[in-house]
């Protein structure tokens, strides 16, 4: 059984569902999975480090290093001999995982959809060519490295890690983390949220956002998005952008609102679970890609449909 390392984010003594996630997407292909942990709360969070067999805990100077951590997290990979590193497309994920990539001389691969055994070693599949195509990839090298989208895999399962070690942190800190402020937003983030519902400049102004916040409350795990036109014009935070130039998203269920689906918009949602597209113009090339299609106007759909949620919710 090969071994893989994921790096797991953790926040409040808990292993964050991402990282669960990225897990999963290991024990999917059979992989022995050992979790690192690094940063303030690394020993607590350990035992929620669910489905893997081991964890293992960054240890050294208080302040947060991604390259540091990197450095560190690629000694591990030799020392355990592992054959694959994982981290779920977080913002930190992002940023760690390329650096890992760079110690260990191999290409890494982003937003990554699906995980396989290839022998000894892993194969992984994602999407290429703005989403317009599947691309499956392999390494030549010793370590496959590589980024999992969120809310595609399962969480994994199981119980805590037989086993907890420390590794210390011995690599000079280029650039380090001195503080972090918290966003001042109890809003679900449209990366990590199950359901989103995103609109377009179909809806007229930004007052109109309104009834999709209405929406997405009736649904009460649901974030709301926005397509890159309604951002340029500053109805809607960048935060909320979803598209090529925005988030890249994979909610269980995607409901587009008035969004007409530019390429660079279907780039960042079409691996959906589910997606539902609202819009008037029957041709629109949203309708393609959506798995329900309602044509008409949002104003009249979108309040009944949180009605109905509401109804159904009890």
């Amino acid at each position: 059984m090969s071994k893989v390392i994921v790096y797991c984010e953790h926040a409040d003594g808990q292993v964050r569902r991402a990282s669960l996630e990225a897990i999963g997407a290991a024990k999917s292909a059979g992989a022995d999975v050992v979790a690192i942990l690094a940063g303030e709360g690394a020993s607590a969070a350990a035992a929620t480090a669910i489905g893997a067999s081991k964890a293992i805990c960054l240890t050294g100077p208080a302040e947060f290093s991604s390259d540091a951590v990197a450095a560190t997290a690629a000694e591990v990979c030799k020392s355990e001999g592992a054959r694959g590193f994982l981290a779920a497309a977080t913002y930190r994920g992002k940023d760690i995982a390329p650096r890992v990539a760079a110690h260990l001389d191999v290409t890494p691969f982003t937003d990554c959809i699906e995980l396989k055994a290839d022998g000894d070693s892993f194969h992984v599949k994602r999407p290429w060519l703005a989403g317009k195509a599947l691309a499956t990839l392999g390494t030549s090298g010793d370590v496959l490295v590589a980024t999992t989208r969120l809310n595609v895999f399962n969480a994994a399962e199981g119980g805590a890690p037989g086993e907890t070690a420390e590794h210390a942190i011995t690599a000079v800190a280029k650039a380090k983390v001195t503080g972090v402020e918290a966003k001042g937003s109890s809003k679900l983030d449209v990366k990590e949220a199950p359901v989103v519902v995103s609109g377009g400049r179909g809806l007229q102004e930004a007052e109109h956002f309104g009834m999709l916040e209405d929406l997405a409350a009736a649904f009460g795990n649901a974030a709301v998005g926005a397509s890159r036109a309604v951002v340029d014009l500053g109805w809607r935070p960048h935060g909320e952008q979803v598209g090529q130039t925005g988030k890249t998203v994979s909610p269980q269920l995607y409901i587009a609102v008035a969004i007409s689906g530019a390429i660079q918009h279907l780039a960042g949602m079409r691996t959906s679970g589910t997606i539902v597209a609202i819009n008037k113009d029957a041709d629109a090339p949203i309708f393609k890609v959506a798995d329900y299609g309602i044509v008409g106007d949002a104003f009249e759909i979108v309040p009944a449909l949180t009605e109905a949620i509401k109804a159904a919710k009890g």
